[in-house]
């Protein structure tokens, strides 16, 4: 895992694949089972967003943009 933001609220991974699998996301999946209220989110180069066992993966510019917007922090 690259990064815990606040009190283990939301959890990310970033990979530079363009094609992640469920074996990229072994960081956050080992992270959630202690930390259960973590949103887990996987920013990749993935064409389009999608959830996998729980486990949001976003193209970098969608979470870049939500970031942004304060939609993965709320301010």
């Amino acid at each position: 895992m690259d990064m815990v933001i606040g009190d283990a609220e939301v959890a990310i991974e970033i990979k530079s694949s363009d094609n992640t699998r469920p074996s990229d996301s072994s960081g956050l999946r080992a992270f959630i089972q202690e930390h259960s209220q973590a949103r887990p989110i996987l920013v990749s180069l993935d064409p389009r967003p999608k959830t996998v066992n729980g486990i949001e993966t976003l193209p970098a510019t969608i979470f870049l943009k939500k970031l942004w917007s304060g939609e993965i922090i709320k301010p």
